[in-house]
């Protein structure tokens, strides 16, 4: 047993539960701040204030927004199924809050006398239970989506179940790199692997991977496409409202913090302090409750790629959003870890030393960026009267496209609209003729 799973074995109840109710009100007041934080950061970025009236700088508005949800009707389609539409809400937000239970936030520190870890649970397998835990979150959406009966709710569940399932292949493929220096699948022994060196640094390509799909499993702009409101009204749950509709939205935001604090412990070395404050007092500043604000600080940094990503790029089509994670993150990942293998074996058995492994790296990057430059540009093929296509492959109309001229007939009828008297119909008068309903005049 590593010494964090020690110290969490010798946990008495009462702590086990305050720890439980610490971490709950930690990603309900997360997710009041990060909806505050979105809609002030967003309205920067698009030169308005944003929230500014309930509370001291809009503080308070999301708080207003929670009590709003909680006192609107609830409704529930006729042709839903009743248990189903009920439980989805329930069965995507419960295993949002599981997931963060294997994240370690701090070292070892001293509540109320008992000496423990800031973790709740200490796994061998504790990146395994994160995944399983996105895997069953979907289940939530999918159910959503099909109990309301309603076609648009339908396709918006569609859409996340082949999203997350392909954004979740990728996001376990970048794993694999970490579980291979790390030596583990524990988080807290993940983390700390990374005492004297990040993930983010040693693995690049594996830590670009993982913050694509993060964004992609959490439904998040600009691959928010079950939710796309321009083209399925609000998606899986169109047909929600009160306190169902609150609860997806408070397991999107806490699947957010939770997917930012993996990153920070996958990738940012967890809750150690970065350098060159780690070398503070010989470390000084990894002890206590220190490593809070560390762990905090990287984590608010994730969700501000977050707001940052939304407020800058428009949402993907769902072609190019399933070809960005079927065609390019999946094979490149399997190509990365390969080449991760094969340099781990050559460096344990000392047949490549650092320096030359830079130098090799570093003539491969510039092959690669002369061969770029020397590619030609592709030329476009003339036009030889077939109907011109978009970059896609889908037709656009002809550039001397006319609208054609209205049938005379109608024209007629329009004519005489506009010259009968008032109270008459138009081709009503004398000397009109009127069909009958079998057809004669």
């Amino acid at each position: 047993m590593t010494n964090t799973a020690e110290l969490l074995a010798d946990d008495p109840i009462w702590l086990v539960l305050i720890k439980v109710v610490a971490i709950f009100a930690f990603l309900v007041v997360m997710t009041l701040f990060s909806i505050w934080a979105e809609r002030r950061v967003i309205g920067r970025m698009q030169h308005r204030p944003g929230p500014n009236r309930a509370g001291p700088f809009g503080l308070l508005q999301s708080l207003a927004d929670g009590l709003k949800l909680a006192f609107k009707e609830d409704i529930r389609p006729v042709l839903a199924d009743k248990w189903v539409y009920f439980l989805a809400p329930v069965i995507s937000a419960t295993p949002a809050l599981v997931a963060f239970s294997v994240i370690p936030i701090g070292g070892e520190v001293s509540v109320f006398g008992q000496q423990t870890a800031l973790q709740l649970v200490e796994l061998p397998v504790g990146l395994l239970v994160v995944l399983a835990c996105a895997s069953i979150g979907v289940y939530g959406i999918v159910l959503a989506g099909w109990s309301s009966g309603s076609p648009y709710p339908l396709l918006g569940s569609l859409r996340s179940a082949a999203q997350v399932i392909s954004y979740e292949i990728a996001m376990g493929l970048s794993f694999v790199a970490v579980i291979m220096y790390a030596g583990t699948l524990s988080t807290s022994g993940i983390v700390e692997a990374q005492k004297d060196g990040w993930f983010a640094l040693l693995l690049p390509f594996s830590f670009l991977v993982y913050v694509v799909s993060m964004v992609g499993e959490t439904n998040r702009a600009p691959f928010d496409l079950p939710e796309a409101e321009s083209e399925l009204v609000g998606g899986f749950h169109t047909e929600y409202s009160s306190l169902k509709f609150a609860l997806f939205f408070l397991a999107e935001y806490i699947n957010m913090v939770t997917v930012s604090a993996l990153a920070t412990t996958l990738f940012l070395g967890g809750w150690h302090a970065p350098w060159p404050l780690s070398a503070i007092g010989g470390g000084v500043l990894n002890t206590g409750w220190w490593p809070v604000l560390w762990f905090l600080g990287k984590t608010l940094a994730f969700l501000f790629v977050f707001v940052w990503l939304r407020g800058t790029l428009p949402r993907l089509r769902y072609d190019q959003f399933m070809n960005l994670g079927w065609k390019f993150l999946v094979p490149l990942s399997l190509l990365w870890i390969i080449a991760v293998t094969v340099i781990r074996a050559l460096r344990n058995n000392d047949a490549v030393t650092s320096q030359q492994f830079l130098i090799a790296g570093g003539v491969v990057i510039a092959v690669l960026l002369v061969a770029t430059f020397l590619i030609p540009d592709r030329k476009v093929p003339e036009s030889d009267g077939e109907v011109p296509l978009a970059g896609s492959g889908y037709p656009i109309p002809p550039l001397d496209l006319e609208v054609p001229k209205a049938p005379p007939r109608r024209s007629a009828v329009h004519a005489g609209a506009q010259a009968a008297p008032a109270g008459q119909l138009p081709g009503e008068g004398a000397g009109s003729t009127k069909e009958e309903p079998n057809g004669s005049v």
